[in-house]
């Protein structure tokens, strides 16, 4: 059976194309639940207008179902709570110059 650690691993090779930094890293990924071999992924975008949703839903979906033993994958978004930049890493804030 996958677990959660492999499922975040994995979604750490998902990259904002724009910031170069993973979905984890950025806090965009609020949860991930394993239902035998279905994945559901809760995550928020950086904006609610955010251009790149089906992106992110694809990279996701692809990503995930390269793992063996995962066959369906679902990607809900929402924007509550909102993201903020105090969800992200610290090495990320430090490296997009965010001070504390």
């Amino acid at each position: 059976m996958i677990s959660q650690e492999q499922i975040i691993d994995k979604l750490r090779q998902c990259l904002d194309p724009e910031l170069g930094i993973n979905i984890i890293d950025l806090g965009l990924v609020y949860g991930v639940s394993i239902e035998s071999s279905r994945v559901n992924i809760l995550m928020t975008l950086t904006t609610p207008g955010c251009p790149l949703d089906s992106y992110f839903v694809k990279d996701i979906t692809s990503k995930l179902k390269s793992l063996k033993g995962i066959s369906d994958v679902s990607v809900e978004l929402t924007f509550d709570p909102l993201w903020s930049p105090s969800k992200m890493s610290q090495e990320s804030q430090d490296l997009l110059g965010f001070v504390n």
